[in-house]
């Protein structure tokens, strides 16, 4: 009988055996996409293909002289499966880098298969700062912690909102966004009334919305994950804090594109700060949001689409410098201090902490030719993950 010893025992051989192949005379590059497919963060799985996709319908399929794979598999949101099926691409496809990982825990479970395999990993979605130090050939093009949170810190503060009260869904994500916002906040010198935290999993937020109203601050700053804002939105309005002149401002995940439409008109005027907004004035984004919504039943890209797309541009970047040689350290060191223009406008991958640098908008929800759209009116040049290590 072959137990669960003996399988990571031979995994371990093939990988280690892997590692010292001639990985330049492979004429097809596999990369080995892991999406939450189905479960409860499919909509993330969803959206991160789209742009994976697209990138390659508008660039081609070919990068450093070599054919660009991608294998595409489903963790269904669970980290003992993405751990396994990192490691099966690995030695039974033969894959030259992993991409995806649409939770925190699912990026983490991975890290051991890098360390051994030493191929690079592309996060298009994970957000928490430590995931970027279990393994130095983690690379990420979503978002680095509360990149997003300092900057509504800032414009709180700048536009008179002196007194605020967090509320935060319960987990790692959370946590960094909190303490983001509340650092950069009380420098400014703003007033935390109350910090509040939320669990993730089936959450109410009507007796936490109570709290926020009965604390009578200037504004509620809100982080919850992307697929959660328009049950939020909902309680939010029938609480009543919006008639009781309490401010909502967030990180984007609130009022993801994705979702937007159907929270409808408890979403306007909603100040949220983010990297991407599908209204993004630019060619590049105008390209990207065609490309997707040809081919996606007239889907609107979200944030996690525009890191699946641009997980694909550090991709052949990389190759296209290393020309074609997939070598997982030439890769990484190709990646890094790599710069170009995104959808979402001028993005950098930070030589030492191998995590992104971009701009941060401030949007407010608006109806833009009967739709609603996060409209950008403000913006935080080179935002850094202030988590990273510099």
């Amino acid at each position: 009988m072959i137990t669960r010893r003996t399988f990571v025992a031979a995994a371990g051989v093939a990988l280690g055996a892997m590692a010292v192949l001639p990985a330049y005379a492979q004429e097809v590059v596999k990369i080995g996409l892991v999406l939450p497919m189905t479960g409860p963060f499919a909509s993330t799985g969803r959206q991160v293909e789209a742009g994976v996709k697209a990138y390659m319908a508008i660039n081609g399929d070919t990068a450093g002289g070599k054919k660009v794979e991608v294998v595409l598999r489903d963790d269904a949101g669970t980290a003992d499966q993405t751990r396994r099926i990192a490691q099966e691409l690995v030695v039974n496809e033969g894959v030259s880098m992993l991409m995806g990982f649409g939770l925190t825990p699912l990026a983490m479970s991975v890290a051991p298969v890098l360390n051994q395999a030493k191929i690079p990993a592309i996060i298009t979605s994970a957000t928490t700062s430590a995931i970027m130090t279990q393994s130095d050939y983690f690379v990420r093009t979503s978002m680095g912690g509360p990149q997003s949170a300092l900057p509504v810190a800032t414009w709180a503060v700048e536009n008179g909102l002196k007194r605020v009260v967090t509320l935060v869904t319960d987990y790692g994500p959370g946590h960094d966004i909190e303490k983001g916002f509340v650092d950069q906040y009380k420098k400014e010198g703003g007033e935390i009334v109350e910090s509040v935290r939320v669990p993730l999993q089936n959450p109410d937020f009507a007796p936490f919305l109570q709290r926020v109203r009965d604390a009578k601050p200037d504004a509620v700053f809100v982080f919850v994950p992307s697929g959660i804002g328009s049950l939020f939105m909902k309680q939010f309005v029938e609480r009543g804090l919006a008639d009781a002149g309490i401010k909502l401002i967030a990180t984007g995940d609130v009022t993801d594109d994705d979702l937007l439409n159907g929270i409808g008109e408890a979403a306007k005027g909603v100040i949220t700060g983010h990297f991407y907004s599908a209204n993004h004035d630019s060619p590049e984004n105008k390209a990207f949001v065609e490309e997707v919504r040809k081919s996606n039943n007239n889907m609107r890209p979200n944030f996690m689409s525009v890191g699946g797309y641009d997980a694909m541009h550090l991709a052949y970047m990389a190759l296209e410098k290393t020309g074609g040689d997939t070598d997982g350290h030439k890769l990484i060191e190709a990646m890094k201090g790599a710069e170009w223009t995104s959808p979402r406008g001028p993005i950098m991958i930070d030589p030492q902490t191998r995590d992104i640098v971009q701009d941060i908008y401030i949007r407010e929800v608006k109806e833009v030719d009967g739709e609603l759209y996060n409209v950008e009116f403000t913006k935080y040049e080179k935002i850094r993950d202030p988590n990273s290590a510099q």
